[in-house]
């Protein structure tokens, strides 16, 4: 099997990565000379990558082609380009429908939706696809955790909680800095954050069949640093502010 990538920004670099330290069966991975950094970066950690500067000659060459480019740039080059109806075309373009792409794309091929992530270079995180297709299920199952939707418009909902990644690394950002002003070294301030956030998570994972309540709960006491934490941040409208940021992703996500 031949992977094509057309776009080579930082989610393609991520999902390269993942496959190439993983048991996925390829022949070649070709991909576009877009990001001459990251296209040459990948080239040389990878054996088995070759880099076009022809987005149809990609296509012509490969039997799954991934689209890894901005909304703007997508509109621009999809139209112009000829798949064939046997390939598998993956899509990774936020506001790009899939009724759009078959438009654009003309031939009866599979068009798939899907939202790796950047923790997908780890082999980590999940990757909700539409519509569900046991084969890129399979694939994806190798770099992460895949997650199949049958309705497109329910499959917005996950594009919208994907916005929340930077405002997550933001939380931790801040925490450290307010460390390192009391005098903790960065390197210490860092590594204990991002080590406690990281625990955090898995712990949440351990316990994903209960209610996210339940942890709530749990890591409180009566009168504690913890209880003072959520009552503050719930008074001063985080929790809202962060439900209404939500919704305004989602409403630009459905225009």
């Amino acid at each position: 099997m031949k992977l094509g990538f057309i776009g080579t920004g930082k989610i393609t670099s991520a999902v390269i990565t993942g496959i190439c330290s993983s048991n996925i069966s390829y022949k070649n991975i070709v991909i576009s000379q877009r990001n001459k950094s990251i296209s040459s970066s990948l080239k040389k950690k990878f054996k088995k990558i070759t880099i076009s500067n022809d987005n149809q000659e990609i296509i012509n060459s490969c039997d799954w082609i991934f689209l890894s480019v901005t909304p703007t740039v997508g509109e621009k080059i999809i139209k112009n380009l000829k798949f064939k109806s046997n390939q598998t075309i993956i899509s990774f373009i936020s506001t790009i429908t899939l009724a759009q792409l078959k438009k654009v794309i003309k031939v009866k091929a599979k068009i798939i939706r899907a939202i790796p992530l950047p923790p997908i270079s780890l082999k980590k995180g999940p990757v909700p696809i539409c519509p569900p297709n046991k084969k890129v299920k399979d694939f994806f199952n190798k770099i992460g955790t895949t997650v199949e939707i049958k309705n497109e418009k329910s499959s917005i909902n996950f594009w919208s909680t994907s916005g929340m990644m930077a405002p997550f690394y933001e939380l931790l950002r801040v925490m450290t800095d307010w460390l390192v002003k009391r005098g903790v070294k960065q390197n210490d301030a860092q590594k204990y954050i991002t080590s406690l956030f990281l625990a955090l998570s898995e712990d949440a994972v351990v316990n994903s069949k209960k209610d996210l309540k339940y942890l709530v709960k749990e890591s409180q006491t009566p009168r504690g640093l913890n209880e003072q934490g959520v009552k503050e941040l719930t008074k001063a409208g985080f929790y809202k502010s962060l439900e209404k940021t939500l919704n305004n992703i989602h409403k630009r996500l459905n225009k």
